[in-house]
């Protein structure tokens, strides 16, 4: 985590991922991610309660990684390396499958 106007870094692992995965619109699908910390990781101080907000189309493509604080906008970014955890997470086949659900109903 990288706070706005600091140059000090928090590198976090995440051990698991907890969505919830709702179609905002003919645009637009949301992903709220509950993030669960690998056990050396610890969240930096000014952060409350993170989480992450993903935006993807339809299809399944990522448009923006948000982090949360107690459900809003913070004041930190995800680093390189924990957005290619979410990434990874997000273009893993089980929640492509369920972007598809939600995107596409039968």
């Amino acid at each position: 985590m990288i706070q706005y106007e600091s140059e000090e870094v928090t590198e976090l692992q995440f051990q698991a991922f907890v969505p919830r995965i709702e179609r905002r619109d003919e645009q637009w699908v949301d992903i709220e991610l509950a993030l669960v910390l690998a056990p050396h990781s610890s969240i930096p101080a000014g952060i409350t309660d993170l989480s992450a907000l993903v935006i993807c189309t339809l299809s399944g493509v990522i448009a923006q990684i948000v982090p949360l604080d107690e459900g809003c906008d913070c004041e930190f970014q995800f680093t390189k390396d924990e957005k290619a955890q979410i990434i990874s997470f997000i273009e893993s086949a089980e929640i492509q499958t369920a972007i598809e659900a939600q995107s596409f109903p039968k």
